[in-house]
């Protein structure tokens, strides 16, 4: 008998995973059910990325192991961004460290600063994975309410209150997923003062400054941040590049050694010719990044017209590539409403539920549709109605 170890049986199969295959099963009885629900992007990288990476696979010396730090024009790209982007002044040798995929970043940082009996505070609602990793460690994920009449942000001062003396790790993530709310420099302040208070190690995950926000911000534009603070980055949102794998993570010096030692013993370096292009879709113009959001505006405001004649409630203005909105008070929770959405209309949408009980009473849609298609589920949405 092949028994898996403990640490399987702390966590469930992600809810994508699984909830993709149902969706699969019911298009395969020619039911046509359109997902709302992923946040996958599908438009192209800017087309000097799709030619560098077209131009460089081809050379002979493409194809072997990588520096495990990543190349250094890499390296001086992610900076040159931070510099241009969020003026935040990185030192491209000692304090970037580029990642096969920020999402492989949050276990990288997880496994070099946890140890099991460690506790971790986790946004309620957030992304999965902080929860899962931090489970699969056999530290305690201690969950913290984001309010949403406080702009989805958290109440540090009841955190303040709590028993801190076992926390090592705290996540945020702003440009908020699932929210769609952004931070101010107000509060990365606060937060930063907050670690610094309690000794905890503030995890920014930030890959969605770029999507639909005029004023990209950086944690580590606070001074003094790099002392408690990490930055995750990815190419994944910003560039549409999600399949690539590539993205980041800065800090100060000896974080970056810590987490060396983990990623070095983990993975063999990124292929070289992704590297390349991940540096032309690093100095995308201007023009790119505005058409992109242009793109995404329309998706928008199609969505929110969606969201009107589904009688659900939102907040106009997020930031990302999902729009999170309240459901009807007459719906029990959000898996009872996306089942009601699944079944009336064929239309897969993410039940709030998955991010935590804050999100019990709300829905995701993603932007990753093209307004061709969303426009045909407005279309069927207002038929059905009808009916």
């Amino acid at each position: 008998m092949i028994i898996p170890a403990q640490r399987v049986n702390t966590i469930t199969e992600y809810y994508f995973s699984k909830k993709l295959r149902e969706i699969s099963k019911h298009n395969e009885l020619g039911e046509d059910i359109i997902n709302l629900g992923i946040g996958n992007p599908d438009m192209p990288p800017s087309d000097s990325t799709l030619n560098t990476l077209q131009s460089e696979i081809t050379k002979h010396d493409a194809h072997g192991y990588q520096p495990y730090k990543g190349i250094a024009g890499l390296r001086s790209a992610f900076t040159n961004w931070y510099q241009r982007s969020y003026e935040v002044e990185l030192d491209p040798e000692r304090e970037i460290l580029p990642l096969i995929g920020s999402k492989e970043g949050i276990l990288h940082i997880s496994l070099t600063f946890l140890n099991p009996g460690d506790q971790v505070l986790i946004p309620d609602p957030g992304y999965p994975t902080y929860q899962s990793v931090t489970k699969m460690l056999g530290a305690e994920p201690i969950t913290y309410s984001l309010v949403s009449k406080l702009g989805w942000q958290p109440e540090l001062e009841k955190l303040n209150k709590l028993d801190l003396s076992k926390v090592k790790l705290m996540w945020i993530n702003y440009p908020n997923m699932p929210t769609g709310a952004k931070a101010d420099m107000e509060f990365f302040k606060r937060v930063i003062d907050f670690g610094k208070k309690n000794n905890i190690i503030i995890c920014n995950d930030n890959p969605y400054s770029f999507i639909l926000n005029e004023k990209p911000l950086s944690i580590l534009s606070v001074k003094g941040a790099k002392e408690i603070a990490i930055e995750l980055n990815s190419l994944s949102k910003s560039h549409n590049m999600a399949g690539w794998r590539i993205g980041m993570l800065a800090s100060n010096p000896e974080v970056i050694n810590f987490i060396l030692k983990i990623k070095s013993n983990t993975d063999s370096g990124i292929f070289k010719p992704l590297q390349l292009a991940a540096i032309s879709a690093l100095n995308s113009s201007k023009e790119w990044y505005a058409n992109l959001n242009y793109e995404y505006r329309k998706r928008r405001e199609i969505v929110l017209e969606i969201l009107d004649i589904l009688l659900c409630k939102y907040t106009p203005d997020q930031n990302g590539m999902f729009i999170w909105a309240k459901i009807p008070e007459n719906f029990k929770n959000s898996e009872a409403f996306s089942e009601h959405i699944l079944n009336t209309y064929k239309l897969f949408i993410t039940p709030g539920f998955i991010f935590g009980s804050q999100g019990d009473k709300y829905i995701r849609i993603s932007l990753c549709i093209n307004t061709s298609k969303l426009n045909i589920v407005k279309s069927r949405v207002q038929l059905i109605n009808k009916k």
